[in-house]
């Protein structure tokens, strides 16, 4: 196919699938195409570009078609004809694998949540409070949540922790498997995102600290990148305190993305979210700091220790540093559990379906959709339709 099988009087810079424009400017007959055949192909941009398809018989729907025969031509081609900057970047690094594509989503997003959350405590720590305090920080981290979800929330789902990613699976809405990679990619997100406000603090957290780095005097800046809890709270109150915060936590998300509950307008779910969150850090932080994140605490809390701290971050306060680890993922059981039982089992049933037939009822809209036109998804790079 190619040119040859353009439609007699069709205007060369069309494809011939459903008449998509072409880029405008000269052109050449491209080689054939495996799905629908493009008449013709910006010069300098090779028909494989255009359409890495499966076959025909692999396309099951009008809007699985549309998609997978979209016409990169605006993209991947300037006007004149030649292949842009970006197409050919385009080109180049476009990953198509949906786990990837969500592994590096979650990455970034972690990066960003982490980088502003423990920017603010740095500027309260080493200004004294003068230039920041504990409001100030939380609503840091607050509007940090809501950014790291814009950024990841389409592709991943922006799960952001490990407990989040816990509850997902107890609602049957992330498979299993994944659990052990998100939770590696979290942690390794927070512990770069500490190492890039070290650097950015570097000089401010030296001085504030007489360039002593340490996780105990006076002048400690061990705080600024991991939790530690209040002189007077023992690791029970504080185990208690985790499980409690994050279980508020879950059951607030997943009132929030309950299609069948009250629900926000779409697009405000991250503002929801992120004022979740401040209520939370305004009211349950005096204890410990609200981690309610095994990644958050624990990623940064591995890169003061490799940074110089040494081992006084994990042994401090009667070795408290496994408390925001392990508490927030029971905390995360137990919200989840909470919100099914009391909530989410009660809705009533769609019309005409039955309790069998009825999906579990929070998170339509996950970012891996359980079935098996997943890998028809992955192949193209697209987002299959909700169904």
């Amino acid at each position: 196919m190619g040119a040859s099988s353009a439609e007699p009087g069709e205007p060369r810079g069309l494809c011939s699938y459903q008449g998509h424009p072409a880029v405008p400017g000269p052109t050449q007959d491209s080689g054939p195409c495996e799905a629908s055949p493009c008449a013709v192909a910006p010069i300098g941009v090779k028909s494989a570009l255009y359409h890495p398809l499966p076959a025909p018989g692999l396309i099951k729907s009008g809007w699985e078609r549309a998609q997978h025969h979209r016409c990169r031509c605006l993209l991947l081609a300037s006007p004149m004809g030649t292949t842009s900057f970006l197409g050919s970047a385009w080109a180049l690094l476009h990953i198509q694998n949906q786990l990837v594509r969500e592994c590096l989503a979650e990455m970034l997003a972690v990066l960003v949540l982490i980088l502003i959350t423990l920017s603010g405590s740095a500027q309260m720590v080493t200004s004294s409070e003068s230039k920041g305090n504990i409001l100030t920080a939380y609503l840091a981290g607050a509007l940090a949540v809501m950014v790291s979800i814009y950024i990841a929330g389409g592709v991943s789902g922006a799960h952001l922790n490990p407990a989040f990613s816990l509850a997902m699976c107890l609602v049957e809405q992330f498979p299993w498997w994944k659990l052990p990679i998100f939770v590696a990619v979290q942690t390794l997100g927070a512990f770069i995102s500490a190492g890039a406000v070290y650097a950015v603090y570097h000089d401010a957290i030296h001085h504030y600290s007489n360039g002593t780095l340490t996780a105990s005097c006076p002048r400690e800046t061990a705080s600024i990148f991991a939790t530690y809890p209040a002189d007077y709270l023992s690791l029970s109150n504080g185990f208690l305190d985790q499980v409690v915060a994050t279980a508020v936590l879950i059951v607030g998300i997943l009132a929030i993305t309950d299609t069948r509950n009250k629900g926000v307008p779409k697009g405000l779910e991250p503002v929801a979210v992120a004022l979740l969150v401040l209520s939370l850090e305004v009211s349950m932080g005096s204890n410990c700091g609200c981690p309610m994140n095994p990644a958050r605490d624990f990623g940064p809390r591995l890169f003061t220790y490799v940074a110089g701290w040494g081992t006084e971050v994990f042994s401090r306060d009667n070795g408290w540093w496994w408390v925001p680890v392990v508490a927030p993922m029971l905390g995360a059981a137990v919200g989840s559990a909470l919100y099914q039982l009391l909530v989410a089992f009660h809705h009533p049933l769609s019309e005409g379906a039955t309790a069998a037939e009825e999906s579990p009822p929070v998170l339509s809209s996950a970012a891996v959709p359980a079935d098996p036109e997943t890998s028809l998804a992955e192949e193209t790079g697209g987002t299959l339709p909700q169904k």
